[in-house]
C-alpha cells in the first residue's frame, strides 16, 4: 500500500536529488532536501482538503490527478509560473525572463518580491472564499461548536462569503497596499474571487454526487464508510471541473511556498526541483488519505484543514503590506491540523463527546 501510493514520490525524490547533485553538487542536493521539507510542512493542510475533493472522483480521475496534475504542479506552478509573473510585471519577453531567472538570481528574486502583493491578493482571496463557503455551511459535526454553529446560522444570509471577502479586499487595497500596487492588488484579488466562484460553480453544476451520497446514507443508516463509496464518485464533466478546482487550489497554496523558498535559495532551478519533490509528496499523501478513509475515521481533520486555510488566507492578505514569516504560516497550519487530529482521536474513544452525541441522537429518534 505504501509503495503503491508513494512509489512515484520516492522515484521523483531520487531523480530530483541526483539532478540537484549534478547541477550544483552537495550544496544543491541539501538545498533541494530542505525545500522539499518546507513545501510539505507548508502544504499539508492542502493535502487534507485535496483528499476531501479527490474522494469524490473516480479512480481514473484520481490517476489523472497524480500524473497530469503533478506535471502542472511541478513544472507549471513551481517553474513556469514564477518566470511568467516576472515577465508580466517587468514587461519582459519570455526569453528575457528565462535569461534573468537563470543568470541573475538576485534581480529575479527582487522582481518576484515586487510582484508578491498581487500574487498574495489573488491567492488570499481564493483561499478566503474557500474557507468562508465552508464555515458558513450547515454540517452535522462541529469541531468548535461554540464558534462553528453560530457561523453556520449567519451563513444562511445569501452571498455572505462574497460580501465579507469583498470587504476584506477593499480594506487590504486601501490600508495595506502601497500606491504602486493598490490598483493591481484590487484587480488580482477580484480575479481570485471570480476564479473561485467560476470553478466552484461549474463543479457544483455538473456534480451529482450529493444525491448519490444521500442514497448511500439511506443504505448504510448514516454510518460512516471507510474510503469513498462505490456510488458517490464524480465522472465526466463533474470530475473535470473538480480536477480544475484542485489545480487552482494547489496554485493558491503554492504561492506562499514559492516566495518563501527564496529565503533558502535564489536559484530558480533548485527551487523548482525542491518544491516539485515536496509537491509530489503532497499528491501522494492526498491519495493515501483517500484510500485509507482517514477523513471518515478522523472526522475533525477536515475541520482543522479548513481553519488552517482560513489562517493562511489571513496571512496572505496581511502579507500584501508586510512580510509574514513562513514559520508562522506553516506553524499555524500544522498546529490546527494536529489539534483537530487529537480532538478526533479523543472523541472516538468510549465516553467521548462524539459517542455521547450519537447516543443522544439515537435516544431522541
Amino acid at each position: 500500500m505504501i509503495f503503491r501510493t508513494f512509489g512515484w514520490s520516492f522515484a521523483i525524490t531520487i531523480a530530483g536529488l541526483v539532478a540537484a547533485f549534478f547541477y550544483g553538487g552537495t550544496a544543491a542536493l541539501l538545498l533541494v532536501a530542505v525545500l522539499a521539507v518546507l513545501e510539505i510542512s507548508l502544504s499539508f493542510d492542502n493535502a487534507v482538503v485535496n483528499a476531501k475533493v479527490l474522494e469524490r472522483m473516480s479512480p481514473f480521475w484520481q490517476k489523472i490527478f497524480l500524473t497530469i496534475g503533478i506535471a502542472i504542479a511541478v513544472f507549471g506552478m513551481r517553474l513556469v509560473f514564477p518566470v511568467a509573473i516576472v515577465a508580466i510585471t517587468a514587461q519582459l519577453g519570455p526569453i528575457e525572463a528565462v535569461n534573468l531567472a537563470l543568470n541573475d538570481h538576485e534581480e529575479y528574486q527582487a522582481r518576484m518580491e515586487f510582484a508578491y502583493p498581487m500574487i498574495a491578493a489573488f491567492g488570499g482571496m481564493f483561499l478566503l472564499m474557500l474557507f468562508l463557503d465552508w464555515i458558513f455551511e450547515e454540517r452535522s459535526a462541529h469541531w468548535l461548536p461554540w464558534l462553528e454553529r453560530p457561523l453556520a446560522r449567519i451563513g444562511k444570509l445569501d452571498q455572505l462569503a462574497v460580501v465579507i471577502a469583498g470587504s476584506v479586499l477593499a480594506g487590504a487595497g486601501t490600508w495595506l497596499a502601497d500606491d504602486a500596487h493598490r490598483s493591481n492588488v484590487l484587480i488580482s484579488g477580484l480575479l481570485g474571487m471570480v476564479v473561485y466562484i467560476l470553478v466552484n460553480g461549474l463543479g457544483e453544476l455538473f456534480d451529482k454526487t450529493d444525491e448519490l451520497d444521500e442514497q448511500v446514507e439511506e443504505l448504510t443508516d448514516g454510518a460512516p464508510q471507510r474510503g469513498p463509496s462505490g456510488l458517490a464518485v464524480a465522472t465526466g464533466k463533474a470530475a473535470f471541473f473538480l480536477f480544475l478546482y484542485l489545480e487552482v487550489l494547489d496554485a493558491s497554496f503554492s504561492f506562499d511556498g514559492v516566495i518563501g523558498a527564496f529565503a533558502i535559495s535564489t536559484d530558480p532551478v533548485i527551487i523548482a526541483i525542491g518544491l516539485g519533490v515536496g509537491a509530489m509528496y503532497i499528491r501522494s499523501i492526498t491519495v493515501f488519505l483517500v484510500r485509507q478513509g482517514t477523513l471518515q475515521e478522523y472526522r475533525f481533520l477536515e475541520h482543522g484543514a479548513h481553519w488552517a486555510i482560513g489562517a493562511l488566507a489571513v496571512c496572505m492578505v496581511i502579507s500584501i503590506g508586510s512580510h509574514v514569516p513562513e514559520w508562522i504560516t506553516g506553524g499555524l497550519g500544522a498546529g490546527l491540523i494536529v489539534a483537530s487530529l487529537i480532538s478526533s482521536i479523543v472523541r472516538r474513544k468510549p465516553g467521548g463527546e462524539e459517542e455521547s452525541e450519537i447516543k443522544l441522537e439515537s435516544s431522541s429518534v
